[in-house]
């Protein structure tokens, strides 16, 4: 049943382990109800893509993924065509039957059976359903504007088969890290929300919900440091020098990382082996290492 209100929005998603503020749980709802892309932008790690996921699971949805990146066009978006099996199928009818039936057949090579739909293609014939754009500043301004004619109508059309149009629009979620500014067209299509690193006790909280197994102390013990290392901790400081800050989807692998050390507590030893866990550059291991004693005192 689809959500009547934000508060329902945010249970439903609760219930994934995902715990959404009430400005998000608000434009989610939003979205959903007028039928209207969200524009997710934040840090990475934040949990852009991870909404999308709680979306489709909360809803009981499909989730269709589209990975955006240098270069991809509408081709790796929408749909191609199956040649092989297409001359194949050729090659046997050439093989069994006379030239007018050939003839016939190759009118038939563009069916069906020979489509391979693409994410955007599979979200709209799938609909109702979610597709997730992930990564959208990474496609260039010509993907941007093919992007936006779709989210337009949510139908597209194939020259050699036809208009596909989604019987329910499907959710669309839009994902950027911001490294490049979209265009204003885009951007005024969809609903908007920028998502920040929470603050400490809702962290905790979606460590106790995601990685339950994670003792209280623990998970409150990682996220302090996690929140220092970000300088979203009055008393850090410390992540003005980082090359990447850890995300949320850092913070629950370093507990998990401890929990599996048998850690009840986090402690200098168990905390220095663990980095890996937490931090993915080379010098900002180092300082993180050489900040530890400060970082747990």
């Amino acid at each position: 049943m689809e959500p009547n209100s934000p508060g329902v929005i945010a249970e439903r998603l609760a219930s994934t382990g995902y715990l959404a503020d009430p400005e998000l749980a608000t434009v989610t709802f939003l979205a959903v109800k007028m039928q209207r892309p969200l524009l997710l932008e934040g840090e990475p790690g934040t949990g852009k893509t991870a909404l999308a996921e709680a979306i489709a699971e909360a809803l009981d949805l499909p989730m269709v993924r589209l990975q955006c990146y240098e270069g991809i066009d509408s081709t790796q978006a929408l749909y191609d065509w199956d040649f092989a099996r297409q001359i194949l199928h050729l090659r046997a009818l050439e093989a069994a039957g006379t030239d007018a039936e050939v003839e016939e057949a190759e009118k038939s090579l563009y069916d069906e059976r020979f489509l391979l739909a693409r994410p955007v293609l599979a979200a709209l014939r799938r609909s109702p359903s979610v597709l997730l754009v992930d990564e959208i500043d990474r496609a260039d301004d010509e993907f941007e504007a093919f992007l936006l004619e779709v989210l337009s109508t949510y139908r597209v059309t194939i020259p050699e088969f036809g208009t596909v149009a989604a019987a329910v629009p499907p959710i669309v979620v839009l994902t950027s890290n911001r490294t490049r500014e979209l265009h204003d067209a885009l951007k005024r299509r969809c609903l908007y929300h920028w998502i920040d690193h929470p603050g400490l006790d809702r962290e905790v909280e979606i460590v106790r919900r995601r990685a339950p197994e994670v003792s209280e102390t623990l998970a409150r013990q990682v996220v302090t440091v996690v929140q220092q290392l970000r300088g979203t901790d009055s008393g850090a400081g410390a992540a003005s020098a980082l090359l990447k800050a850890p995300g949320v989807a850092e913070t629950l692998d370093w507990a998990r990382a401890l929990h599996h050390l048998g850690a009840l507590e986090l402690d200098l030893e168990s905390a220095a082996a663990t980095l890996g866990a937490l931090v993915k550059h080379r010098e900002d291991g180092d300082r993180v290492r050489a900040a530890l004693d400060r970082l747990l005192a």
